[in-house]
């Protein structure tokens, strides 16, 4: 299983940059960012450090969408570090919550989310891309290779996902809705004449390694509220009780009252003390180093390649330094 860590791009950047350089030495294989550039450092600029203080580590977003940029200005970013870096980009890509919705825009949909997904990766591959009417492509663009991951909860979305991304990101780490996920994006991939083995699965989630539970609970509440975003959009779609969705990652949202994105993924958020305790020992990976391994290997044989940890907690360095000097090497050894 390969290990990821996602970062807010507070200022300082330079923080950033040193957790990624900090976390490849540790083992991890990828170094992720939130992408909302009014709550946070635009962080395309920060990648270019990222990439440049580490050897191997592959950058991203976690995730983008395609309403804050031009497609084209996406393709070339990722084009052009790509082509000073040798192919180190990812690019998690979905519908757009706080990066969209703090500047007045809703989500958009998933046919200009299909629609973005092949020009900005055939753009960035070099390929000529049929866009607004006009036929482009880079001529400065050669060798470029850019995995497309897709964020997606509902089935819809997943489908989507198993049809035309190279990749899945599913957020949370409950095992039951992994399962379920993962087993919609296989059919997905199967359905539309792909190999649902080649589709790479990528589940991200707060880790916390400790033993003062209560605590950890507290510092990770915010993941609840954040997938709630998601989780509510669902809800309004198909009904709350529907079974398009499963009860287990919708039912939990009854109390939800609302969202403050001046709080979005901060510890301490109050606007999330709807989420249960239950939600977050499910969404999360929390306790001691035994549960985390435990929980890790689950959620590896349900074909998870990838485990990357959102680092918004006040132990952050004894967190990563737990994974790299002891969990990583129990989990693969």
């Amino acid at each position: 299983m390969d290990f990821g860590v996602v970062l807010q791009t507070d200022p300082p950047a330079w923080r950033v940059v040193d957790l990624a350089r900090k976390a490849e030495t540790l083992g991890f294989s990828h170094g992720w960012t939130f992408d909302s550039h009014v709550l946070w450092q635009e962080p395309f600029v920060i990648y270019s450090q990222m990439l440049s203080a580490t050897n191997k580590m592959i950058v991203g977003p976690m995730v983008t969408n395609p309403g804050t940029r031009d497609w084209t200005v996406t393709a070339s970013l990722f084009a052009t570090l790509n082509d000073m870096f040798g192919n180190r980009t990812i690019c998690g890509i979905g519908r757009g919550d706080s990066a969209l919705r703090v500047i007045g825009k809703k989500p958009i949909t998933l046919a200009t989310l299909k629609n973005s997904m092949a020009v900005i990766k055939n753009l960035a591959e070099g390929r000529e891309v049929e866009y607004n009417g006009t036929t482009q492509q880079f001529p400065w663009s050669h060798g470029s290779k850019l995995g497309i991951w897709m964020a997606a909860y509902g089935p819809k979305a997943l489908k989507l996902c198993g049809s035309v991304a190279d990749g899945f990101i599913l957020q949370l780490a409950d095992p039951q809705i992994a399962a379920w996920t993962i087993a919609a994006v296989r059919q997905a991939a199967e359905d539309a004449g792909r190999n649902p083995d080649d589709l790479y699965i990528c589940v991200a989630a707060p880790a916390y390694v400790g033993t003062d539970i209560e605590h950890q609970r507290n510092q990770c509440r915010w993941f609840g509220g954040m997938v709630g975003n998601h989780v509510a959009d669902l809800v309004a779609r198909y009904g709350a009780g529907s079974r398009a969705v499963p009860i287990a990652l919708t039912d939990y949202i009854k109390g939800r009252q609302g969202y403050d994105y001046a709080e979005h993924g901060r510890s301490g958020a109050t606007h999330t003390e709807f989420v249960p305790d239950v939600i977050i020992d499910r969404f999360c990976i929390l306790g001691d180093e035994q549960n985390h391994i435990q929980r890790l290997r689950e959620l590896r044989d349900l074909g998870v390649n990838q485990f990357a940890i959102y680092l918004m907690h006040d132990q952050r360095d004894e967190t990563l330094n737990a994974y790299g000097q002891r969990i990583i090497g129990a989990v693969n050894g």
